[in-house]
């Protein structure tokens, strides 16, 4: 289940919430846009009925304000819907730092530096023979994966939102992904077989690209 999917059942993009290590959680306030004088809780409860019909929903709990708790089953999900559909309309880029000085204090130089090494994945990966179909969303639950997820997520929302900090935003899915890109590696170390993780990763590392291009530049360097 992804943000548009959920955004179709309740009205408008839910907000992630928490950092997904354990549980991936979406929030949603919708029963107080839409209670029309009846009880926040009354409606959100409706709401919460009808989103627990549907694969890939886990829970959904409500809070006495009206609030929605959603956890999903498969976070991953919102790879796949990015790197298909592309992600929300960007109405403007923000503006790209400098490239120098090349430090990890440079925003500029570090979302440079997470494209440039997500390229890499993809060259690797087809030299190493990781294969491009087979995606299984499930198989990106390392908490690094995760914290990447967790980002990617909040795509909807802030294209949605009247200032969605893109500059900050693009730092902040780039100093993630370098850390899944030490942590959870998305090609095979050493003698170590191809699996499907590689191929979930490997969509990761698109969807990555293809975010860091649309809210800042196409210009983002390949290499570095």
């Amino acid at each position: 289940m992804t943000p548009d999917q959920l955004a179709e059942l309740i009205g408008a993009p839910p907000v992630p919430l928490g950092s997904w290590a354990r549980e991936a959680v979406y929030g949603s306030p919708v029963a107080f846009r839409t209670a029309s004088g009846r009880p926040p809780r009354e409606v959100a409860e409706e709401i919460a009925v009808r989103l627990r019909g549907h694969g890939g929903v886990e829970e959904v709990r409500v809070r006495p304000d009206g609030f929605l708790l959603i956890t999903v089953g498969r976070p991953g999900e919102v790879v796949r819907e990015i790197v298909r559909k592309g992600p929300p309309e960007i109405r403007e880029r923000a503006a790209l730092a400098p490239d120098f000085p090349r430090t990890w204090d440079n925003p500029g130089f570090v979302v440079r530096y997470a494209h440039a090494r997500a390229a890499a994945v993809q060259r690797w990966a087809r030299d190493l023979g990781v294969p491009e179909e087979g995606f299984r969303p499930e198989l990106l639950d390392d908490p690094h994966d995760r914290a990447v997820l967790r980002l990617l997520a909040e795509l909807p929302t802030r294209a949605a939102g009247r200032d969605p900090a893109w500059e900050s935003y693009a730092g902040q899915l780039a100093l993630a992904y370098h850390d899944a890109h030490e942590h959870a590696p998305a090609v095979p170390v050493g003698d170590r077989p191809v699996t499907g993780v590689h191929t979930a990763r490997l969509w990761l590392a698109t969807a990555v690209r293809t975010v860091l291009v649309a809210v800042l530049t196409p210009e983002l360097p390949e290499r570095l």
